[in-house]
């Protein structure tokens, strides 16, 4: 069986085959080690900062730029923000942040789908930032960054109404590593064809313990309940600080 696309190798150049899918899994284990090293000195460091790291998940399009604008705008005077920008290409959605008068640092990552811990190390380094909320908006893809901790507090999964409801049985890996999950633009519901209840189940036969959140950046509706989410592990961690 080949370890890349499974099918299956009889002929002779199937032991070649095998000798070299172990070679491509070394290498993607050494990757992963690397960058989870990365990720635990990123939390450590975050934790000295008394910085609230948040990951930010999701498919191109699901509103994860218009939620970072409308929460800023809503929270910055409460609570210091700063965000990381991950795209592949342009700095589209980081001029967008910028706007909001909050530190900003755009990552561009060329033909790589997803931010790394070193990446985020990197950019933290410019930020200078401190005693903060930290948003890292990754870059749309629900497959790679799924394999990537940055040093983050929490996972944050963004899913669209406009989507469908099984996105968390096609990409399991990411869905069963959310902390929480937002399901955005509720307000188009009477327009498509989305169970949120469907949704809500698929995510939690991965992640049982997931807090769930229905919300409309548009429109405002299920913000508040977002709001609060930020501001209590703002205080959480705080306290935390506090008592240290």
């Amino acid at each position: 069986m080949c370890g890349i696309c499974g099918c299956s190798q009889h002929d002779e150049h199937s032991h070649h085959v095998h000798h070299h899918d172990e070679n491509i899994i070394k290498v993607e284990q050494n990757i992963l080690a690397t960058n989870q090293r990365y990720a635990e000195d990123n939390a450590a460091a975050f934790k000295r900062q008394g910085v609230l790291a948040l990951n930010l998940l999701s498919s191109p399009g699901s509103g994860k730029t218009s939620l970072l604008e409308k929460t800023i705008m809503a929270l910055k005077n409460d609570i210091p923000f700063a965000v990381i920008e991950g795209d592949q290409y342009s700095s589209r959605d980081a001029d967008r942040i910028r706007r909001c008068q909050v530190p900003t640092e755009q990552i561009n990552t060329g033909k790589t789908c997803h931010l790394d811990a070193h990446h985020i190390a990197h950019a933290a380094d410019h930020l200078q930032f401190s005693n903060g909320i930290l948003m890292i908006e990754n870059v749309g893809n629900l497959v790679c960054p799924a394999l990537f901790a940055l040093g983050e507090a929490f996972k944050i999964v963004i899913l669209s109404t406009t989507e469908g409801e099984d996105k968390p049985l096609k990409y399991q890996e990411m869905f069963a590593q959310a902390d929480l999950l937002l399901i955005n633009k509720i307000d188009l519901l009477p327009y498509l064809d989305f169970n949120v209840d469907n949704a809500i189940n698929y995510a939690r036969q991965l992640a049982p313990q997931v807090t769930i959140l229905q919300l409309s950046v548009k429109t405002g509706a299920g913000m508040t309940d977002w709001y609060h989410w930020l501001q209590q592990h703002w205080q959480q961690l705080a306290q935390t600080a506090q008592s240290a």
